[in-house]
């Protein structure tokens, strides 16, 4: 009686254990199945389906460190690396002894530029199996990211930028999908002017996340550098929305803002015609931020500007100059200073300035500049007939005959007849460039051919030749009934004379 009531009390006990233990044992034959499935499209590299077969797996027995495993190896392959080191993660808390899962979450730490927790991986799996090349091998590649990561950080404390793109470059070989890298990285490339890089860089990382403050802050850098500072803004803005604690970000955006202002106000005063007010606003703004290069020289071509207005040449040519050290093709810049080295009849240095912009810019404007400035150039090396007879180069006929009257009379050879024989030869000379010019000069197409650039010398023979004493005859009448003389003033002393009308 009593066995017979236990059995009827027990069966029921077993039917149930034997169910559970049947729907365990078929969900595991179902899991393996996908498991086998996922592990043929990972061969076949259709790492797609793959995930989706370890994860009907894992729905089915999700207690198997080894599913976790392999779907964190699939996700590995597919570059969603966070995701793999989750499942990585969730491995080893199942099976603290899983060395591929350790080993898995270490690559995945690596890859997203965690190098010491990297390490800790590695070092876990040479426990469980010492002699396993592949951890070792990782140990050493997360200690040169780690080494790369302390260079870069001297680097970029040092502005050594070009040291820091290249110790990120070297650690992304390693850490690929770390953002920290890549975006230290592209501002690095911001810094030394490499903008359609470092652009391209930080819109790769915000393809993949677009609320990434750092790759945010970068493309306002690449556009603020290129002088878009309403663009940059905006850029700017954003950053400090998705990371209201960027400072970076906060700083740029103050600078831009600051740096628009004064070049604006220094523009108004300009065209206001307030030349010391808009020197000294372009001079303010060059003291925001000396590493924007590019509206920098814009400012230093503007005071430039300014400063030639208020006749202050050679300080116009130092701000050009700056402009077109920071900035090779600014092409306004070059132009501005070849003006001021025509304004200072400095003609090889224009002439070297003109070519420069006609090199680069063909226009016909470009070509009329440099071969104005190449016929001064050929002008000043001939004798200056104006400078001569100390009269500008718009001086009427009227004025020119005064200035060779006055010159005429001043060098005269009988004025120092008692003057040392080296004094008479330099006056003797002075008094024959005097005829010369005068020759030229009053003679209105050999003017015209002269100002115009050509040798004189291949039309009338050698100027040379001609004499002196025949232009002062001529002009003074000498045969037209007046006389001319120069008598010794006895009571002034040797060397004094005074010219005498007959």
């Amino acid at each position: 009686m009593f066995a017979s009531c236990m059995c009827d009390n027990t069966t029921p006990i077993y039917d149930r254990i034997n169910k559970k233990l049947y729907i365990k044992i078929k969900k595991n034959r179902e899991a393996e199945s996908f498991k086998e499935q996922g592990n043929a499209y990972y061969i076949k590299k259709d790492y797609s389906e793959a995930f989706n077969y370890y994860t009907k797996a894992i729905d089915m027995c999700p207690k198997n460190a080894s599913y976790y495993g392999n779907r964190a190896a699939t996700l590995m392959m597919l570059s969603r690396h966070r995701e793999a080191l989750e499942d990585s993660q969730q491995a080893v808390r199942l099976d603290d002894t899983f060395m591929k899962g350790h080993l898995r979450e270490g690559k995945c730490h690596l890859s997203l530029g965690n190098a010491m927790a990297a390490s800790r991986c590695f070092h876990r799996v040479l426990e469980l199996e010492p002699d396993n090349s592949q951890a070792q091998q990782e140990v050493k590649n997360a200690d040169s990211v780690l080494e790369y990561e302390k260079m870069a950080e001297i680097g970029f404390e040092k502005h050594d930028f070009r040291m820091v793109v290249f110790c990120m470059d070297r650690a992304l070989e390693s850490a690929s999908a770390c953002h920290r890298f890549k975006v230290l990285k592209a501002e690095c490339l911001a810094m030394l002017g490499r903008y359609p890089e470092a652009q391209s860089v930080a819109s790769d990382i915000l393809r993949m996340d677009a609320t990434n403050g750092d790759a945010l802050y970068v493309r306002g850098l690449c556009l603020y550098y290129e002088d878009c500072i309403d663009k940059a803004v905006q850029f700017f803005v954003q950053a400090l929305r998705m990371a209201p604690d960027h400072e970076k970000a906060r700083l740029a955006c103050r600078n831009a803002k600051a740096l628009k202002a004064k070049k604006e106000d220094g523009n108004q005063a300009f065209k206001d015609g307030n030349y010391d007010a808009a020197y000294e606003l372009y001079s303010e703004a060059l003291t925001i931020d000396p590493n924007n290069i590019k509206t920098n020289a814009k400012l230093f071509c503007n005071r430039g500007t300014v400063g030639s207005k208020l006749k202050k040449i050679d300080q116009a040519i130092e701000d050009c100059t700056k402009a077109v050290k920071l900035d090779e093709t600014y092409i306004k810049a070059y132009l501005r200073r070849a003006q001021c080295y025509m304004d200072k009849e400095e003609y090889d240095e224009a002439v070297r300035d003109y070519e420069k912009v006609y090199q680069t810019e063909k226009t016909k404007e470009h070509k009329h500049l440099l071969k104005n400035a190449q016929l001064e150039l050929k002008k000043s090396k001939r004798k200056d007939y104006y400078k001569v007879l100390g009269v500008d180069k718009n001086a009427t006929e009227d004025e020119i005959k005064k200035a060779y009257r006055k010159r005429a009379l001043m060098h005269h050879p009988d004025r120092h007849s008692s003057a040392s024989a080296e004094i008479q030869k330099e006056e003797e000379k002075k008094f024959k460039e005097v005829g010369e010019a005068f020759t030229v000069l009053s003679d209105p197409k050999k003017k015209s051919r002269y100002d115009s650039g050509h040798d004189l010398e291949d039309d009338t023979g050698n100027m040379g030749d001609f004499d002196a004493n025949n232009i002062f005859k001529a002009f003074f009448g000498g045969g037209g009934g007046q006389g001319y003389s120069f008598e010794a003033n006895q009571s002034s002393g040797p060397g004094n004379f005074f010219f005498q009308f007959g």
